[in-house]
């Protein structure tokens, strides 16, 4: 399974939108690298965001 990810696909996984995932990884310093972004690390940056906002990432449909 890959690990780093364009923003669509992001977004598909982590239940936002594409807009969204983009301004979290700006936020929270997530770098986006030739258009894809680490999952994990952005994952991880959400969780432990520092501002207190509550998101949490609902799993992807199949």
């Amino acid at each position: 399974m890959a690990n780093h990810l364009t923003p669509t696909e992001l977004a598909r996984e982590s239940g936002l939108d594409r807009k969204d995932v983009i301004a979290k990884c700006i936020e929270l310093g997530v770098p986006i690298f030739n258009g894809r972004i680490d999952k994990t690390l952005f994952l991880c940056s959400l969780r432990e965001d520092p501002a207190g906002k509550e998101i949490q990432p609902t799993p992807a449909q199949a």
